[in-house]
């Protein structure tokens, strides 16, 4: 992939099918553009208004989707105070696909909670992730 830049991250727009009793979401198939690799997948919560960030993964590809809620997504490469912004969930449903070597951070943005689905293509490593202060770089959270 060479030199990794905003750029690189991917977002997939996603069908939410409406059925009765209730919608049918979508979130990854191996076709997909973005799919690496399958290693595990897990959610987070995120309540109104909550920030976590910051986290810089060095092997791990991100698919994520906000099947609940609304969430902000922040990404930067640090060093610069370039920042490029995402915000999905039930308003814009997508998938964002970040590769490793992206800082990312998030906020939740709906009442009362949203919550966070990775579908990463690695299982849970804590050796390859990189944590730094929500103070870690000029991103003005709202």
């Amino acid at each position: 992939m060479g030199a990794i830049s905003l750029d690189h991250i991917l977002v997939t727009p996603l069908a939410r099918i409406t059925v009765e009793g209730g919608d049918v979401l979508h979130a990854i198939k191996h076709s997909d553009s973005g799919y690496v690799d399958f290693g595990e997948a897990y959610f987070s919560w995120v309540a109104m208004g909550a920030i976590k960030a910051w986290k810089r993964h060095t092997r791990m590809t991100m698919n994520i989707v906000v099947p609940v809620g609304q969430v902000r997504f922040v990404f930067h490469l640090g060093g610069e105070d370039s920042f490029r912004i995402e915000e999905i969930g039930v308003e814009h449903y997508a998938r964002i696909t970040v590769p490793p070597g992206i800082w990312f951070g998030f906020q939740g943005m709906a009442e009362p909670q949203s919550l966070v689905l990775n579908i990463a293509d690695i299982p849970h490593d804590p050796s390859e992730v990189e944590r730094a202060t929500l103070s870690h770089n000029n991103y003005a959270w709202k």
